[in-house]
């Protein structure tokens, strides 16, 4: 009896390596850091990255992500009234 493998679309990239490629430039821009930052956090393994020949792109998706992973939600404070 042999094995029979899924038929269908096979997709071998993450949902995360989808959509537009940014170069290290855009992606600083859009962080509004200097190129360094982006270029730390590649060789940091901080933030998906994609190689493309010798060249280093950030998928938007990914740089995204990150952004999200960084949100700190806002603290409710309440005034307390005077006796």
């Amino acid at each position: 009896m042999s094995r029979k493998t899924p038929q269908g679309p096979v997709s071998p990239l993450p949902e995360l390596a989808r959509g537009r490629l940014l170069t290290v430039e855009e992606a600083a821009e859009r962080l509004n850091t200097t190129v360094r930052f982006p270029r730390r956090l590649i060789e940091e393994r901080r933030i998906f990255f994609v190689h493309v020949g010798r060249n280093v792109r950030i998928p938007e998706a990914a740089l995204d992500a990150f952004i999200a992973a960084g949100l700190v939600a806002p603290v409710a404070r309440f005034k307390r009234r005077a006796a």
